[in-house]
């Protein structure tokens, strides 16, 4: 999927090429976004920046996406993007210049803010199977490299089950913030075959060990994606716990 399996997770507002450019001596891949590409999610977005949250709300978000994978198209790691959206046909363009910049897509069924579950994105998407299932196999139709963004501890969620359902329908990764839930990892590599991304926590010898020892097969830094200390630290635990060559095929 990407190598080393270092990733660093998206941050609202911030993650962008020029942050992915700062991290790459360290990581395999870079999340950007996360990105707003429908309209009921971009008014979402538009109520999180009037209470001061960071969010990416250009005007054209599929011409957005483009240009910030283009200013990575020297840059050697594996770019990705993570969306949020209210529809399955707005994924179909995201999808195209994903697959088009050789770029990861990653469905956003993470983010939890109360502006963006009462759209029905996000976070909310992990209690709709069906729905979810339909973003996957709209975007993998593309022929774009698809996965979602999940989040454990979710009342009701079976996070196993419902990554099985979403490898059936054509993902080929998850990523998955396990909160304190860390053998969740365990149990979605137990029940599915999809490239398992951990996050939540990485920031030392330790965590990555654990994560390791729990099945992922890579990991991703999340808050401390842009301090150099911490990722040249995780990077040399990956190096050691996760290796270059388990699973990690370069671009």
């Amino acid at each position: 999927m990407f190598s080393p399996p270092l990733a660093l997770a998206s941050l609202s507002g911030e993650a962008d090429a020029d942050w992915a450019r700062t991290g790459a001596p360290f990581a395999g891949c870079a999340f950007l976004g996360g990105i707003a590409i429908d309209e009921r999610s971009r008014t979402a977005a538009r109520e999180l920046v009037e209470r001061d949250r960071n969010e990416f709300l250009p005007a054209d978000p599929f011409a957005f996406v483009d240009r910030q994978l283009e200013a990575l198209e020297s840059v050697p790691m594996r770019p990705a993007v993570n969306v949020r959206t209210t529809t399955a046909e707005a994924l179909v363009p995201a999808a195209r210049v994903c697959r088009d910049r050789e770029a990861l897509l990653e469905i956003n069924a993470h983010c939890r803010q109360d502006e963006l579950c009462a759209v029905g994105c996000g976070e909310r998407l992990l209690a709709d199977t069906d729905r979810l299932r339909s973003y996957v196999e709209t975007a993998t139709e593309t022929g774009a490299t698809t996965g979602v963004k999940v989040r454990a501890e979710v009342p009701g969620v079976d996070l196993p089950t419902l990554a099985s359902e979403l490898e059936d329908a054509g993902a080929a990764f998850v990523h998955v913030d396990a909160m304190d839930s860390e053998s969740v990892i365990a149990d979605i590599v137990a029940e599915t075959g999809l490239y398992v991304i951990a996050n939540n926590g990485v920031r030392d010898e330790p965590t990555v060990r654990e994560y390791a020892d729990h099945g992922a097969d890579a990991v991703s830094v999340g808050r401390p994606s842009d301090n150099p200390i911490v990722l040249e630290r995780v990077r040399n635990a990956v190096n050691s716990h996760l290796g270059l060559e388990r699973g990690s095929v370069p671009r």
